[in-house]
């Protein structure tokens, strides 16, 4: 299980929103890309950043920064927010991003998905943002009318490889993962199930693990201190 330490980025600053909104914002550096070296060091196979502004706005405010954190480092990144073209994915790709994750995209114009996935394969990822088991986009605001496990089946049966699962009610919240969901997820896909939102202490990293996800996104936890990076990876 691969541990994705998250870098959200708003204003080219490195914050954490609570359950996705904006309004509730804290910041955690005014610099992004020492933030990726010091993930990087303390052993991170892999680094997931998202564009806070890009999945509100659809413009790709944070561009010079991302590019800088993903030449900055020697380990693969992925990002996501706001990615609604393919003009948009061959740019970040070229800037040296290694995977984009497409999100609402991916729900309003599966086109765009099939592709995106014909051109880009397995760097293209799709994620799955769920409220109450019902797919939400637009940066949360809005609550879909497709099951989550059934718009996964979706994208897997489109030719995509990894999806990212995202309890939207846990996110920020250290509250724990949503076990439960995730593990079902997991069991109704044949492709990867990257776990996200929730995890707030050291013991869901090892829950987490038994649901047989390919990896876990940590990020509020690691800028509070209730995890430590180091001890996730060796788990």
């Amino acid at each position: 299980m691969v541990i994705y330490p998250a870098i959200d980025i708003k204003q080219g600053k490195c914050v954490r929103l609570l359950q996705g909104r904006f309004e509730d914002v804290t910041v955690y550096s005014d610099n992004p890309v020492e933030m990726a070296k010091k993930w990087e060091q303390s052993g991170a196979a892999y680094i997931h950043l998202v564009d806070l502004d890009g999945a509100l706005t659809g413009q790709r405010v944070n561009r010079e920064v991302i590019k800088e954190i993903a030449n900055a480092v020697n380990v693969p990144v992925q990002l996501g927010g706001g990615i609604r073209n393919l003009d948009t994915v061959k740019e970040i790709l070229n800037d040296g991003v290694t995977r984009v994750i497409l999100g609402t995209s991916a729900v309003k114009d599966p086109l765009f998905v099939t592709q995106a996935v014909e051109q880009y394969g397995e760097s293209i990822v799709i994620g799955i943002d769920a409220k109450e088991g019902k797919v939400a986009i637009e940066g949360w605001e809005t609550v879909s009318d497709f099951s989550a496990i059934g718009f996964a089946k979706k994208m897997e049966a489109m030719g995509v490889k990894t999806i990212v699962y995202t309890d939207i009610s846990r996110d920020g919240m250290l509250q724990g993962p949503n076990i439960g969901a995730t593990r079902e997820m997991v069991q109704h896909l044949s492709i990867d199930v990257i776990a996200s939102g929730g995890v707030s202490h050291i013991d869901d990293i090892k829950n987490l693990k038994e649901t047989g996800v390919e990896g876990a996104i940590v990020g509020k936890a690691l800028y509070t201190g209730n995890v430590d990076l180091k001890e996730a990876i060796k788990i």
